[in-house]
């Protein structure tokens, strides 16, 4: 499995739209949004960061265990860190990592204004304001924590404005 990961607004999911790939690509939140409404009666995925962090903990465990019956080559899609309204959470906790097989790690990033212009311009989503610079460091270094914890390499591919092709193509690279 290789995990790419990035800040709300970064363009992770832009990217992973520009690969040419057989992985199958699988996005976290979507996981985690389907057992919380069944499970917490949550409406969106606005609401999913401010459930306490017990229910966050057994919705991720509950992820973990669909994760791990994956076969096959795929890319999961999700946050290296969640701002919560009781601090920054990580968004792949070791309890979850020592249930599933990483192959590489993959942190997708971009300049901290570039970031919060496109989190204004996103009609289609309610943010919290964090501090995006602080969010972004705290990123690296649960990347750097996830990449010690499974052994996985780490990677970061900066998504710079006008240039998502730059960052598609070295996701495309490091898929090979």
């Amino acid at each position: 499995m290789i995990i790419v990961m990035g800040l709300p607004g970064a363009g992770k999911s832009t990217v992973l739209k520009g690969l040419k790939t057989d992985y199958k690509i699988q996005n976290y939140g979507d996981l985690m949004l389907e057992i919380e409404k069944k499970e917490f009666g949550i409406k969106d995925r606005d609401e999913m960061r401010k459930l306490p962090i017990e229910k966050q903990k057994l919705a991720q465990k509950l992820v973990a265990d669909v994760l791990a019956k994956e076969k096959g080559r795929f890319i999961l899609d999700t946050h290296c860190s969640v701002a919560t309204p009781s601090g920054y959470y990580p968004g792949l906790p070791f309890e979850f990592l020592k249930h599933i097989k990483v192959d590489a790690l993959v942190l997708i990033t971009a300049d901290v204004d570039e970031v919060a212009k496109r989190r204004t311009n996103d009609p289609t989503r309610i943010r919290d304001v964090d501090d995006v610079a602080l969010h972004d460091q705290m990123n690296k270094a649960y990347l750097a924590a996830y990449s010690a914890f499974t052994g996985a390499p780490a990677t970061v591919i900066k998504n710079k404005e006008g240039k998502v092709e730059e960052a598609v193509a070295q996701l495309q690279a490091l898929l090979k």
